[in-house]
This record gives C-alpha cells, structure tokens and sequence, in this order.
C-alpha cells in the first residue's frame, strides 16, 4: 500500500459514495417536475401530493451528494496535485463553469421551489423545479465532459510542460462527451424509474394511497421504460466509440487475448490474467465481437496480448464489471416492459410488486458497474496516452494519504447511513395526508 494505491482507493471510495445519490438527483427532478406540471395543469390534488411526496426523498438525496461531492474536488489538489497541474487549464475550467453556472442556478431554485409553496404561483412554482432538474442535467454534462477530456484527450497543446486548453469547442462537443452524457444520465433515469417504482409497490403491496402511488408507478414504468432502451441503444453506439478509441478496454471488457479478424464472442468465459489467457471459452458466437465492435463481422479485433503488459487495464474486474452493467442493463429492459404491460392491473400482480420492491438496489449497482468499466478499463492512464496515473500522485507521506483515507471512510460511512435511513424513513412513511398537502 503505497502512496499511489491509497490514493487510488481513496478516490475510488470518495467518488463510488457520491455517485450513490447522483444518479437519484437526475432522474428524480425530472419525475418531480412532471408530477407538478400535471398538477399545474390538470388540477389533481394527487399530483400535487406526489410532487411534494417524491420531492422530499429529492431533497435529502440532493443534501448528501453536494456535501461529498465537494469534498471529492478537493482530492484533485490533495492527492493529486501532478496531475492537476499538468492539465488543469483544461480540467479545472470544465469545473469552474459546472460550479458558477450550473450548480448556483440548481442550488438557488430548490431553495425557491422548497420554500414557495405559499409565496409563488402554481406555474412558477413549478417552473423552479424544472430549473433545478435543468440545472441538475446540465451539471453532469460539464463533470462528464471533463471526464470525457481523461477518456479521449481533445482541444489541447502541449506547451511550458504541461497540457493547456487550445480549442474548448472540441472537448465540450467530441462524440465521447456526448456518448457518455447520454448513457450516464440514462442509467440514471432508469434508477430514479425503478426507485419510483419500487417503493409504490411496497406501499401498493400494502394498499396505502393505492391512488396516488398507482399513478406514480405508471408513470414511472413509462420512464423506465423508454429511458432502458434508450440507454441500450446508447451503449451499443458507446462501445463503438471505445473499441476505435480505447482498443485495450474493449480487449479487458471482452478478455479478449489474441488479435484476430472475425473475432468470436463467448458466452461464457473464464480470464486467466495471469497466464495472458481464458481457461475457459464456451459456446463461440463466430464474428460477434467483431460485429459489436466495428458493425462488421469480419473486422480485426486488437487482443490484450499485442498490448505492451504495462499499458494493460486490469482484466478481471473490467470483465466482470461490463458483464454485470450488461446484465443488470437486460433485466430492466424486461421488468419494465413487465410494470408497463401490468401496469393497470397492479393488484392483482403482486409477484411484480414484490419483485420490483427487492430490485431497487439493483441500477445502483449497475451504474457503479459502469463506472469501473469507464475508470479501471482506462488503466493505467488516468488521461488516455498522456499522463499515467503513477505519474499523477502527489508527493506526499504514505501516513497522510492513510489517515485521509480512514477518515473519509468513516466520515462517508456516517452520511451514509443517515442519508439511507431517512431516505427509507420519509419513503415508509408515505406522502402527507390531502388536509396538510392543501396548506403548503
């Protein structure tokens, strides 16, 4: 456990902690805004409640991630001052406009939209919280698109010894920022969905609100829905772009080995890493690797073991986190075209409501999954074939990066599980009965 590694899991932990409440933020203010524009124009008491309902678990999700989303930007000049001063005129404006644009207008209008019940019309009431979700959206672009610039280094020259901006255009619009915006803000949409769901089958299952929570799971099941396909969709076009881009990750992703045309996929697989090899290969599918990759059955596939040894991501974890992401990504499509064929006959289909009850966890884990695949399978490049992430570390004391890492452990251990309990407090409790939603 050297200073590099420390730092690594620390940042690992620190981002894989925020990213729990992230994804909820985005799709949520969309429901949440849906849900008031309904009230504002159909007159529906239910939808009101659901606003206020939904934006209560929005707010303490929405509390959590900026507190440690802030304290993850510090990381960048504690534990990783090389890498801030070799590219940050290109990384630290990206993060400059998220803060002073993006992030100011969201953080303003939820105050707006927490405390105007009263004091604002129906319609600007409900125009604040379409801010904060445009706000909260265009604020993942800016982090994405900084994240973009790591994957697929644009729009930069190599001056004074370090990287410096020279066209923001082209990092701001390259095809793997947008890529990447679309399929992270889709995953997300999908979980908000699912969460939406989940939790009006645990409280139809138990016939509270049946009203209210019948109408916020149709509404969510559509969602799903759209956004599920979406996202698979999305993902076929990004590992396009990766296997152009990033050849070595698309190899970690597929333990795919030995450069070949026609490259096969199979479906089931067992990576050796450290012989360079799959004991196992089981039922080849003849092109598909190829095919998946390129659009082209008989196109070459780059293997690991034409990449030098040092410039390979770790194997395994990249395998197996593409496989769970790809997985998890499958099922929703199914169980959400299940809650949407269901959806008007919930009643009598418990086994859905149960099951859907139980899958909340689940685009949880498939967008961790996802990030793993995205930051390990970069390895051991922490910006594509510019800078290795040995050479990004701080110089710092093996004991400082020690105690940091301790101490973000336990403090985000304790945010946690606040966080998580009131979240599963508020949702268990259901929305305020009809007389107290009217006197907001």
């Amino acid at each position: 456990m050297d200073v590099l590694m420390l730092s690594r899991l620390q940042f690992a932990a620190a981002t894989f902690f925020h990213f729990l409440f992230v994804p909820l933020t985005l799709g949520l203010s969309v429901l949440v805004a849906i849900m008031e524009s309904l009230y504002v124009s159909r007159g529906d008491e239910d939808y009101k409640r659901m606003a206020q309902f939904w934006g209560k678990l929005f707010i303490i999700n929405f509390a959590i991630g900026v507190v440690t989303g802030i304290t993850l930007e510090f990381q960048f000049g504690t534990n990783w001052s090389r890498y801030s001063r070799y590219v940050g005129d290109i990384f630290g404006s990206l993060l400059a406009i998220e803060a002073t644009l993006a992030f100011f207008l969201e953080s303003t209008f939820i105050a707006v939209w927490i405390f105007g019940w009263k004091k604002l019309s129906p319609k600007m009431h409900a125009l604040s919280i379409w801010l904060v979700a445009l706000a909260s959206n265009v604020s993942a672009y800016w982090i994405l698109a900084a994240n973009s610039f790591m994957q697929h280094p644009v729009g930069y020259v190599l001056r004074n010894g370090r990287a410096e901006l020279d066209d923001f255009l082209a990092i701001v619009t390259q095809k793997w920022a947008v890529l990447e915006f679309v399929h992270t803000v889709g995953g997300a949409y999908i979980l908000a969905g699912f969460f939406v769901m989940g939790v009006s089958a645990w409280h139809l299952l138990r016939g509270r609100e049946t009203a209210l929570f019948n109408k916020s799971f149709r509404m969510a099941a559509v969602f799903a829905l759209v956004f599920a396909v979406f996202t698979a969709i999305n993902g076929d076009l990004s590992g396009k772009e990766v296997a152009e881009k990033q050849p070595s990750k698309l190899a970690a992703m597929e333990s795919h080995w030995q450069t070949k045309k026609a490259a096969p996929m199979y479906l089931f697989v067992v990576p050796d890493e450290k012989n360079a090899k799959n004991a196992v290969e089981l039922f080849p599918i003849p092109g598909a690797l190829s095919f998946l990759a390129f659009g082209d059955f008989s196109a070459e596939v780059k293997g690991l073991s034409d990449i030098p040894p040092a410039d390979r991501p770790p194997v395994l974890l990249t395998f197996l986190a593409f496989r769970v992401m790809v997985g998890l990504g499958t099922l929703f499509i199914v169980l959400a075209v299940l809650a949407w064929l269901k959806r008007k006959k919930l009643e009598q289909n418990r086994w859905l409501l149960t099951i859907l009850v139980w899958v909340i966890p689940l685009p949880y884990l498939a967008l961790q999954a996802g990030w793993a695949v995205a930051e390990v399978g970069r390895q051991p490049w922490i910006v594509w074939q510019l800078m290795r992430t040995a050479d990004a570390v701080s110089p710092i004391a093996t004991s400082q990066v020690a105690v940091s890492f301790a101490a973000f452990i336990l403090v985000y251990g304790l945010l946690g599980l606040a966080a998580f309990y009131l979240i599963f407090k508020y949702a268990r409790k259901g929305p305020a009965p009809l007389a107290a939603a009217e006197g907001r």
